[in-house]
This record gives C-alpha cells, sequence and structure tokens, in this order.
C-alpha cells in the first residue's frame, strides 16, 4: 500500500514550489490532470523505503506543464500559475491535508514577494545597464583592431608589392637599396606593431604576451639596431631577404585578424594564415642571424655601441660579444615561437574538424 509523504509548499505571484521530503527516490511520476497534482514515487519517507503518493487540488487553475528536480534529500516540483496573483491558500478543500506544511525556508509574505520582484528587477535592469556599456566597449575595441589590422596589412602590403616590382624591373640590383626604399614604411609598421604587445597584456586580443614580446622585440632589435644603426648594413642583400620574409607572412595574418573582428572566415586564407608561416618564419630567423654574424665584424671595427670600460683597463666590451649571445637567444625564441604557433595551428585545425563532424 502507497504511503503519503510529508510535503512542504510556498509560493510567488506566478509559481508554486513544492518540496517533497524523500531521498534516494526513484520511478517519479509528476503530472497535474483536470488542476490535480498527481504524485508518485519509491523512496525512503518518514515510513521508511516504500511507495509514496499524494494529490493536490488547486485553489485556482494552473497550467499542466510541471517542472521537477530530484536530489538525494528531496523532489524539488514547480508549478506555474495560469494567472498572476496571490493565493490565500493552496488547496480548493479548506482544511488543508495532514501531509502539507509551510515551507518556511522559502516561504513569503506577499509583500515580501513583491520587494523580491521589485530586486529581480532592479537587478535585471543593472545587468542590462552593464551588458549595454560592455557591448559599447566591445564595439568600440572591434573598431579599433579592424582599423590597427587594416594599416598594418596595407602597410606590409605596399612593402611586399613594391619588392616584388622592384625586383622584376631592376633585377638582382634592387637588393642592394631595399634599405633606403622601404626602411620608411617598415619603420612605421613594426613600430605600430608595439601596440600587440599592450594587447595581449592588457586582454584586448586573447593571446600569449611572451611569444609576442619576442617577435615584436626581436624585429624592432633587427630593424633599429642591426640594420638601422651601422650605415654599412644599409646595402647589404640581407635586407631584402628579412625585409621580404616579414611582409610575406604579415600580408595573410592582418587580413585573417581583420575578418575575424567580423566573426567571419575566409577557408582558403585561414588555411594560408596557419601554414604559410611554417617555412617562412624559420626562414625569416636564418635571415635575420645572417644579417647579425654580417653586422658583427662592422660592430668590432666601429666600436659601436662598445661599453668603455676604466682607463687602468685601457680597453672596451665590444657590442659583438652581446649579439653573439643574441644569436643564441634567437634560435631559443624560435623554438617558443615556432611551438606556440604550431599549437595555434594544430588547435585550430582540430576545433574545425570536430565542427565539421
Amino acid at each position: 500500500m502507497a504511503l503519503t509523504p510529508l510535503v512542504y509548499w510556498a509560493q510567488r505571484h506566478e509559481d508554486i514550489y513544492l518540496r517533497v521530503e524523500l531521498t534516494d527516490v526513484q520511478n517519479i511520476d509528476v503530472h497535474v490532470d483536470e488542476n490535480v497534482l498527481h504524485f508518485s514515487a519509491q523512496g525512503h519517507g518518514a515510513k521508511g523505503q516504500n511507495e509514496y503518493k499524494f494529490s493536490l487540488e488547486f485553489l485556482l487553475p494552473v497550467k499542466p506543464q510541471v517542472s521537477y528536480k530530484s536530489t538525494q534529500r528531496q523532489v524539488n516540483i514547480t508549478v506555474h500559475k495560469i494567472q498572476r496573483g496571490w493565493w490565500e491558500r493552496l488547496t480548493l478543500r479548506e482544511r488543508k491535508p495532514v501531509f502539507l506544511a509551510p515551507d518556511f525556508d522559502r516561504w513569503l509574505d506577499e509583500s515580501d514577494a513583491e520587494m523580491e520582484i521589485r530586486e529581480k528587477e532592479e537587478k535585471k535592469n543593472r545587468l542590462k545597464a552593464s551588458r549595454q556599456k560592455e557591448e559599447g566597449f566591445v564595439s568600440l575595441k572591434t573598431v579599433f583592431l579592424i582599423v590597427y589590422n587594416l594599416v598594418q596589412f596595407l602597410g606590409f602590403s605596399w612593402i611586399f608589392i613594391n619588392m616584388t616590382v622592384r625586383l622584376f624591373i631592376i633585377g638582382i640590383d634592387s637588393l642592394y637599396d631595399t634599405f633606403h626604399t622601404i626602411s620608411d614604411v617598415m619603420f612605421f609598421c613594426q613600430i605600430l606593431a608595439l601596440v600587440e604587445v599592450l594587447n595581449a597584456a592588457f586582454g584586448v586580443v586573447k593571446t600569449g604576451v611572451i611569444p609576442t614580446l619576442i617577435q615584436v622585440v626581436g624585429r624592432n632589435f633587427i630593424l633599429f639596431i642591426i640594420f638601422g644603426s651601422p650605415e654599412e648594413m644599409h646595402h647589404k642583400p640581407v635586407v631584402f631577404f628579412v625585409f621580404y620574409l616579414w611582409s610575406a607572412i604579415e600580408i595573410f595574418r592582418y587580413p585573417f585578424y581583420m575578418l575575424g573582428c567580423f566573426n567571419t572566415e575566409w577557408k582558403t586564407l585561414t588555411w594560408l594564415r596557419y601554414t604559410v608561416w611554417m617555412p617562412l618564419y624559420p626562414l625569416g630567423v636564418l635571415a635575420e642571424a645572417l644579417a647579425v654574424i654580417q653586422s658583427i665584424p662592422i660592430f668590432d671595427e666601429s666600436k659601436l655601441f662598445s661599453i668603455p670600460l676604466t682607463k687602468v683597463i685601457g680597453t672596451s666590451v665590444s657590442f659583438s660579444y652581446f649579439l653573439y649571445i643574441y644569436l643564441v637567444l634567437m634560435f631559443l625564441g624560435l623554438f617558443i615561437n615556432f611551438s606556440h604557433l604550431y599549437k595555434q595551428r594544430k588547435r585550430r585545425f582540430r576545433t574545425k574538424k570536430r565542427k565539421a563532424n
């Protein structure tokens, strides 16, 4: 014979909440039929492990859809009123069933319930205002990223096209005056690239700060110190190869980021952005290393950036010693950045495969 569990109730203007005191509940059946809630389940109640049932005929009409959630300690049932309002009692019959009692954990008077509604509305309005403010910031951030990536794309595209056209028209001689014809735009693009470090540091974009810092600082060191400082380096063909490899990578990277600002993807560009760097990035580092090696005799002879020691010693520490150390750091940076970029590529295409499946 089925037993009756202890049931606790509370209400709000739109809902009825019931808490059935049963543990380890199984085979739950809860439904509303002709405004009567029917409940049955197997579980451990006040009279031990047994089958428990009860029915409640509501005071006013309720919706037939019932939601419930079973935990280890109880079954929580939510019934929705058809008409919003406050009921003077739960059941149609004035006499309350002996198994039914108020749920004082959730019990509120009508005035308290109205205050709760107002608090929820205020919280909702605050969240809405905060979201609108955030969306305004996001749109401002998006505009900033679009403009930045567009400027960089145009700059590196000009460099790449200019060098390509000059190579076809002038031939090998164009390799020797690359610095004088291209350096101004390259200076602009690489100084502007410092923004990428700040973007990563302040969370404007989701990327690692260290790999970004390594690339930007490394390129600026090559550009301003190795190429820019000694005039003898201005006419070296290695300048052409470094600039050409840098721009060949960036003409795919920046438009990819720009499309990302619009939540748009061009599959060919995505593949190029995550694939072209694999041969070009190591070649670029090798070209940079060659430039450093070629600059060492120049720095030794000119004493540029050398550190003078005391008159007693009567000599100075050549900048070339730092360059030897820098060569080692370059290949360490190559390993760190290559690993980072390869993980990005692997993650990107693994995610796309999952979506396709």
